[in-house]
This record gives structure tokens, sequence and C-alpha cells, in this order.
């Protein structure tokens, strides 16, 4: 079965609470979560006025294909109360596919892996927890790297998450 890392965040009501809910909807979905990362405590990235964010990732093993994947997705964030607002507003959950196998996919609908992944350490430091030596298919070079790259060219950059949960 594919092999999925799935991105969390959440900057509304309780944050930790939206995650573990979010993930908890993956399981009742039929996707399987083999590993998850712990919280991390992050600034808000692209609109900074807003409340800050809880982030995590989440490694899974679903048979749906990724288009399916990032409907199941849309449905989560529907149930918990998304609404649609704003580029980078605040949100309730946000969930999104960061890689898919070592698919590589660029449709209008869904660009895998996610496109932003080599400039957010918010994205980076949960994924590297649990798939550190994950290679990244467009760059060919693993999670660890992007991150200590992304530390070393823009600490600001990064917005220097803080573990939440530990």
């Amino acid at each position: 079965m594919p092999i999925a890392y799935i991105g969390i965040g959440s900057n509304l009501g309780n944050r930790q609470e939206n995650c573990d809910k979010a993930i908890a909807l993956l399981t009742e979905k039929g996707i399987n979560v083999l590993n998850r990362s712990s919280s991390y405590d992050t600034e808000p990235w692209g609109v900074k006025e807003q409340p800050k964010f809880i982030n995590m990732a989440v490694e899974t093993e679903t048979d749906l294909t990724p288009e399916a994947l990032l409907g199941a997705l849309r449905q989560i964030e529907t149930e918990m109360g998304r609404q649609q607002t704003r580029r980078w507003g605040a949100r309730i959950i946000d969930l999104d596919i960061l890689f898919y196998n070592d698919l590589i996919m660029n449709t209008p609908e869904l660009e895998i892996p996610h496109p932003g992944i080599r400039d957010r350490a918010f994205v980076l430091d949960p994924l590297c927890e649990i798939a550190p030596d994950r290679i990244h298919p467009v760059l060919r070079k693993s999670v660890k790297t992007l991150l200590s790259e992304l530390e070393q060219s823009s600490p600001e950059k990064s917005g220097s998450p803080l573990r939440y949960d530990k």
C-alpha cells in the first residue's frame, strides 16, 4: 500500500485537540496512521496577524489514490468546521499531502510533493522527526538535509518552531 505523509496544522480553538481529532478522523476513513510527530508551536506563515499554530506530521498507509486522499482530507476539514478564508489565514484545521510514495504530480488541484516543503520549518521539523531520511523525489535530498539547509540559509524564515508536547 502507498505511504503518504500528511502535514497537520491548527490555530483556532483548542489547537492540539483539533490535530488529534483530525488524526482520529483519518483512521475512521481507513487511512492507517503508522507514525506521528510531536506537536510544534509555530508562528504563522504568510499572514502574521493571527494566532500561533500547532503543526504536526503523520506517516500513513492508504489504498486511496492521491486524488481520493485529497478528497478525504478536504472532507475531514469540512467536517471539523474549516471555513474558506484568505490564503494562509487562520483555520481550525489544515491537512496537506506532503509526499505520496515517490510520486511527482502537478495538476491544478494537487501538487505532490507539496511545493512549500523546502521553505517551511513548521513542515520540515515534524516531518524530520518521523522521516529524517525520506528523500524528496524532486530535490533528491533528505528531509533532514532540507531542514539543515533551511536553518543555515535563513533562520528567520524557518519560524523556529518549538515542540509543544515534549
